[in-house]
């Protein structure tokens, strides 16, 4: 691509007044208003009045800036461009939202968070987050907490944790089903050197309630790594209905019962390398799968003990000088093992070890994130970091909702693509009669989505 004008016949200048560079916020924005975004938080915020004024209108200020790619504060600052004035209102200066978020304490986060909850249940009547609801699919629940790397010593709560990078611990829990995209049920920051099971049973009893309320339907299973297989974190997750399927760490418990199981109860399962054979209707892999009986906490007292399966996955120890002439007396294998309630008729241990290795895409949300509003975490304290935490994860779901309802490619894209091809999307604003016309561009590709979401979101009332 060329420019087609040589340098002295091209100018610039700064004074359209009717131009709206995001233009996918009018569906979006409209999309949180009849989700109850501003009324909930005028209802359930109670920050100082002097900070917390129209405490509706920031909130949703804050979720809509972040929808439009903002990152910290200051890039709230697209929020007041060209004839944003004449199209939203509530369009503060960053420094009036650096404010209201500077004023939040512990429990005012915690109010946030019951906005949070609220605004993604009512998402979810608005569109189908979790799919055609069959009843029989199962809704995975996946908890992971994540590092958010921060610089200097000012940061309240920041320190080194498991990844011994500075920052702040984040820990998240998302719901999907299999062919559906995760949205966030619970959120929660803490400080970063917490441990990754720090407060997990009540986190987990949280978001599981909020999934409840959601009205989805269907077998629930909590999905962990090892970080968070302790007696606390099973139990509340078995208390709120769901099965589990969790990493257990290599304890000397678990290194026994590995022991026990038979040479030929090992199956091969599609691995990395693995190869169809067709013949014999099977997969040729070095990676196999099995299952044993086994209690989890079984050194505590027996009403605490939880009965379950143990699916073991090996693969093989490669011998780096086997190809010269130094062979192995024996083959010797890698484990990984992890513990599940789900039970063996419903799915065995080559579908239990597929569902479980699923887990891993909590960590796609994780990037999602940082590629977006958790870039950084933009104040010096730990409140504000929280209810900013917060208004990302309503920034995420939202903007997950209106790829649903913009349907097609965008179903399961990423918040980044929706971004870029619906929510940044620049218009001309003309007005006539009362009647506002937003003029987008000729030949926009994706017009036909553009026009799925403001469809869905200024369709005429429906009749009583």
């Amino acid at each position: 691509m060329l420019v087609s004008h040589t340098r002295a016949a091209v100018s610039v200048s700064f004074d359209e007044k009717n131009l709206v560079s995001p233009t996918g916020l009018v569906p979006v924005m409209r999309l949180a208003q009849d989700a109850g975004l501003h009324s909930l938080a005028d209802e359930w915020l109670s920050v100082p009045t002097d900070k917390g004024a129209n405490a509706g209108l920031k909130v949703a200020a804050l979720v809509a800036g972040m929808v439009a790619g903002a990152d910290s504060i200051d890039d709230m600052a697209i929020l007041r461009h060209g004839g944003m004035k004449k199209t939203f209102k509530g369009c503060y200066a960053p420094s009036t939202l650096g404010s209201f978020l500077r004023s939040f304490t512990f429990g005012h986060v915690k109010q946030l968070d019951a906005v949070a909850s609220r605004f993604l249940v009512n998402l979810a009547r608005t569109a189908p987050l979790f799919g055609a609801p069959s009843g029989e699919d199962f809704v995975f629940v996946d908890v992971d907490d994540t590092i958010i790397e921060v610089h200097g010593y000012l940061k309240q709560g920041s320190g080194y944790g498991y990844s011994k990078v500075r920052g702040l611990n984040a820990v998240l829990a998302t719901a999907s089903r299999e062919d559906t995209a995760p949205v966030i049920i619970a959120q929660r920051l803490r400080k970063g050197a917490a441990n990754s099971a720090r407060g997990a049973n009540k986190f987990v009893t949280e978001a599981l309630g909020t999934l409840k309320r959601t009205g989805v339907t269907g077998p629930v299973v909590c999905r962990f790594d090892s970080a968070y297989y302790g007696h606390p974190t099973i139990s509340a997750a078995l208390a709120g209905g769901a099965d589990v399927t969790v990493t257990v760490p290599m304890n000397k418990a678990v290194k026994r019962t590995i022991t026990q199981i038979t040479e030929d109860a090992w199956t091969p399962i599609k691995y990395t390398n693995a190869i169809y054979d067709e013949d014999a209707q099977a997969w040729v892999s070095v990676a196999e799968v099995a299952e044993i009986p086994f209690t989890a906490f079984s050194s505590k007292k027996k009403v605490d003990q939880v009965p379950g399966r143990l699916v073991v996955r090996r693969i093989p120890e490669l011998n780096p000088k086997a190809t010269q002439g130094q062979p192995t007396l024996f083959d010797t294998y890698r484990f990984h093992a992890f513990f599940t309630t789900i039970d063996g008729a419903t799915l065995d241990a080559v579908a239990a070890d597929n569902v479980h290795r699923k887990h891993a895409r909590i960590e796609q949300v994780n990037a999602d994130l940082k590629d977006s509003a958790l870039a950084h975490l933009p104040s010096g304290k730990f409140a504000a970091n929280s209810a900013w935490l917060v208004a990302a994860v309503m920034a995420y779901n939202l903007t997950r909702t209106a790829g649903v309802l913009a349907a097609g490619q965008f179903t399961k894209a990423r918040t980044g693509t929706i971004r870029r091809k619906i929510i940044s999307v620049p218009a001309r604003i003309a007005s006539s009669a009362r009647r506002m016309t937003l003029h987008l561009p000729a030949s926009w590709p994706w017009q036909e989505a553009w026009e799925n979401l403001f469809a869905a979101t200024h369709a005429p009332p429906q009749a009583a």
